[in-house]
């Protein structure tokens, strides 16, 4: 496996008198820091850049090179010593398999990944379709192990399916079809005597719209109640009002609210969006867009 170096940087840097040098970082070891003593006996630690400073033209060349070689060396021994700890105390799992590091293959999960993410070295391998760990990360893949086993053990298609079925029986999973259902009519109960303007960008207990019509149909006191209930029309009765999510060129020309609303307009169910709320809808807006038309791309 090919892996990156990124615990080691060379950069060339002054040492404040116009003297030519560069700086060398690298995780400390105390056996590490004696080799490059011996081969930089001019070089000084800075506190103020983190990093060993070492003087004259040539700095970072030779830095380089000492680094290239230092880095096969650091990994052999680090991999050795990871891999004797697993010899002594072997991680048993059905998703961990033992080549020439670790292959972590399990069923997709966003947990696994944030964990495997967060082990140094690890590395996703198209060819395998698995996580690749190398011996030098065993510590922290073993500190890591019954997050990752646990989240494996749940996105198995066999424990998803029993979670499916009991969201299904639940008496939550009726209510959030039902309200699903309410959205897809496109509707939104508005006071007869308070009616919003058509063609503007406005926001709503629903969400930024834009109403297209209103055709005076009276919404129904308990449909209203159950899904819309901070709308309120005082005296007056609720109709319905047919609406529409707004482009996002909509939302850009959209005129923003100096102030909050006010409960008042709560009260009402609509109102003028500030800026903060339009951005928000407008970063929404534009990646739904572009997911759109990736996807209009690829079907052509």
């Amino acid at each position: 496996m090919t892996v990156k170096a990124p615990e080691f940087s060379v950069a060339p840097q002054g040492a404040g008198d116009d003297a030519p040098g560069a700086t060398a970082a690298f995780p400390y070891d105390r056996m590490t820091v004696e080799r490059f003593r011996e081969t930089f006996p001019r070089a000084r630690w800075r506190d103020d850049l983190g990093a060993w400073f070492v003087p004259g033209a040539r700095a970072e060349r030779r830095l380089t090179a000492w680094m290239g070689r230092e880095w096969s060396g650091v990994l052999a021994y680090a991999d050795q010593r990871g891999r004797d700890a697993f010899a002594f105390e072997p991680i048993s799992s059905p998703y961990l398999e033992v080549a020439d590091g670790f292959v972590v293959r399990t069923p997709y999960s966003r947990a696994v990944i944030a964990e495997l993410r967060a082990v140094p070295w690890a590395q996703w391998d198209p060819a395998l379709k698995a996580w690749r760990v190398p011996f030098r990360s065993v510590e922290e893949l073993r500190r890591r192990w019954p997050a990752i086993e646990e989240a494996a053990r749940l996105a198995e298609p066999e424990e998803r399916r029993k979670r499916e079925e009991s969201r299904k029986a639940s008496p939550e999973h009726a209510e959030r079809r039902a309200e699903a259902a309410e959205r897809r009519r496109r509707r939104y109960p508005v006071p007869e005597d308070a009616q919003p303007p058509l063609g503007r960008v406005l926001m709503t207990h629903a969400g930024c719209v834009m109403f297209e019509a209103i055709n005076g149909e009276l919404a129904e006191p308990e449909v209203a109640a159950r899904f819309y209930p901070g709308v309120t029309a005082g005296s007056a009765v609720l109709i319905w009002a047919a609406w529409r999510r707004p482009s996002h060129a909509e939302l850009v020309q959209a005129w923003p609210a100096h102030t909050p609303p006010s409960p008042s307009d709560l009260a009402r169910g609509w109102w003028q969006p500030t800026i903060e709320v339009l951005r928000e809808e407008r970063r929404r807006a534009a990646s739904l867009e572009r997911a759109k038309a990736t996807l209009r791309a690829r079907q052509q």
